[in-house]
């Protein structure tokens, strides 16, 4: 028997969280989209009102990195769980992505340089 992918085992414990609590009744697709968005924010709310320089500065607090792990992990569980819920293989969607963007943004253009892909020739 073939073993799942780690993405894939994680999917799997998420999903039996959600089952043992019933809670696939509200975790459709635009549910989970939604709590992504929601997440999101609130990982973007640790860095909020402080500089570039500063944000790179955020995690040398314990309890806020404690914060920003907890919301990046809530972000990356709600985005396994909507892949999973919409059959959508992420692993391949992000394989496939990352080839996409290799060819939007050659390095030859984009080294160093954070001009969007359809501005780069």
């Amino acid at each position: 028997m073939q073993q799942p992918s780690d993405i894939a085992a994680l999917q799997e414990k998420i999903l039996a969280f959600a089952a043992e609590r019933d809670w696939q009744q509200f975790h459709d697709p635009k549910n989970l989209a939604m709590a992504v968005a929601v997440e999101a924010g609130e990982l973007m709310d640790h860095f909020r009102w402080v500089t570039n320089a500063e944000s790179l500065r955020v995690l040398d607090d314990a309890k806020t990195r404690a914060g920003v792990e907890e919301e990046a992990a809530d972000v990356m569980i709600l985005l396994l769980e909507f892949a999973a819920v919409t059959k959508i293989d992420i692993k391949a969607a992000v394989e496939r992505k990352l080839a996409r963007n290799a060819e939007r943004y050659p390095v030859a253009l984009s080294k160093g340089n954070a001009t969007k892909h359809d501005r780069l020739r």
